[in-house]
């Protein structure tokens, strides 16, 4: 014991220790290991940041001090206002899109044996980079239904319910009987007789393009009583083979042509041709001039423009969700997998439906999750731009421009520096209340 205590009976306080972190480790090695990522994170992040400010106050060349100018400019410049107006359809379509379609895949493949598979399959394009969806997506939506599978199953259905025309070139040659009737449609020059027979020649498909159905056409006969005829390819291969306005051996016939009699401006009776061309009218048809009917000569439907100024945008968003989708499913499986079975058994046994338990109980307890994966692609896709670059051709890209589109072309294309600095202030001050309620949900989920 030391005199010190002996006399006063006071312990003397004991040399400070250095303080450590929660870790155990000391701060000052804890800030030295920290220091090469808080030196990449200023030079990468915090510099840019400030430098963009800074530069969105100033005109073009750097020089001048431009004020609040080039914000106003997100306001008037046209351009601008159509990204603004696209990346507002980007952030309330595209993640409730994914999200409710990732919400069902869970629920749906939570219980069947292939779910895992499934899964697998819908998150799959996750692995493909935006580039390589971009080139996917332009192939889907091109606009031959020969190229497009978009367009090609389009095409397929409104073929079912609709026929397109096989003839949509045809059209009457030299010294023909028929002569345009309007709108397309042909007509003949003068009243037809019962039994007689009427020679309908056209020309302007080419042989490839007949139909597969398609026969050497055949001469009709007259038949008392009724209206007979021909309607045919009047064309010959080679120079100078064949006879102008008569079936010759090698042509085919219109089959499937609609042959119409009109009398007084009214259809009084009408007929297809067969195979061969050959066609018959009954005795009504007395009197009356014959008709092809426009019908037979409409191009053929092509399907959508998918790419075009109207849909352009709706477009590379459903390339968006095929993507992300995904991406949405696997996080709200993961929370799915969370959710207390005693509650929903619970439910089932006070006679909730499937249906109820969904909604009144699996619904609320997935929120936080719901709500945390809507967010994180709202982040996503406002700073959307690989993909509207890439799909969207250069007639429809103003259409479908995004604000990250357009920081690229103000600040490389149009040489306009200032405006696109603007431009990312502003995307900056978009995306920080998102990532800040992002974040507090997250902080919130921890300390339960």
């Amino acid at each position: 014991m030391t005199s010190a205590t002996a006399a006063g009976g006071v312990k003397p306080p004991a040399a400070p220790k250095s303080r450590k972190s929660v870790t155990g480790t000391r701060r000052t090695v804890a800030a030295l290991f920290l220091l090469p990522a808080l030196v990449l994170l200023g030079a990468l992040v915090v510099y840019p940041i400030g430098y963009s400010v800074v530069r969105s106050f100033y005109d073009q060349s750097g020089d001048g001090f431009a004020g609040i100018d080039n914000y106003k400019a997100l306001f008037t410049d046209e351009g601008i206002r159509t990204a603004l107006k696209n990346n507002i359809i980007w952030v309330v379509f595209a993640p409730t899109v994914a999200t409710v379609l990732g919400l069902i895949f869970a629920v749906l493949t939570e219980r069947v044996r292939w779910g895992t598979a499934f899964k697998l399959v819908v998150f799959m394009p996750m692995a493909i980079s935006m580039l390589a969806a971009g080139i996917i997506f332009r192939l889907v939506y091109d606009q031959d239904p020969d190229k497009g599978v978009a367009n090609a199953v389009w095409v397929g259905v409104h073929d079912t319910f609709a026929q397109a025309s096989a003839f949509p070139k045809a059209h009457p040659g030299r010294e023909s009987p028929l002569e345009p009737a309007g709108g397309g449609a042909f007509i003949t020059k003068s009243p037809v007789r019962a039994g007689e027979t009427v020679s309908l020649p056209l020309v302007g498909v080419a042989p490839d393009l007949m139909p597969d159905d398609a026969k050497n056409a055949v001469a009709a006969k007259p038949e008392p009583g009724k209206i007979t005829g021909t309607t045919w390819q009047d064309f010959t291969r080679g120079k100078g083979v064949g006879t102008l306005n008569r079936v010759d051996p090698s042509e085919l016939g219109y089959a499937g042509m609609r042959i119409e009699a009109v009398k007084d401006g009214r259809v009084v009776a009408s007929a297809t041709a067969a195979d061969d061309g050959t066609f018959t009218l009954p005795a009504s048809a007395d009197g009356s001039q014959l008709r092809l009917p426009d019908s037979n000569f409409k191009e053929p439907y092509r399907g959508l423009d998918w790419l075009g100024p109207s849909l352009v945008t709706p477009a590379i968003i459903g390339a968006y969700i095929w993507m992300w989708a995904g991406f949405a499913m696997v996080l709200i499986a993961a929370g799915l997998a969370g959710v207390p079975r005693e509650l929903l058994e619970a439910a089932r046994v006070d006679g909730a439906t499937e249906w109820q338990v969904f909604r009144r109980v699996t619904v609320p307890l997935l929120a936080p999750v719901l709500a945390v994966v809507t967010v994180t692609l709202m982040i996503n896709v406002l700073k959307i731009f690989d993909l509207v670059f890439i799909i969207a051709p250069g007639s429809a890209q103003d259409d479908a421009n995004v604000l990250a589109l357009e920081l690229y072309r103000k600040g490389f294309s149009e040489d306009q520096p200032g405006i696109a600095s603007a431009i990312s202030v502003f995307l900056l001050l978009l995306v920080i209340p998102v990532m800040w309620f992002n974040v507090r949900r997250l902080r919130r989920e921890v300390r339960r």
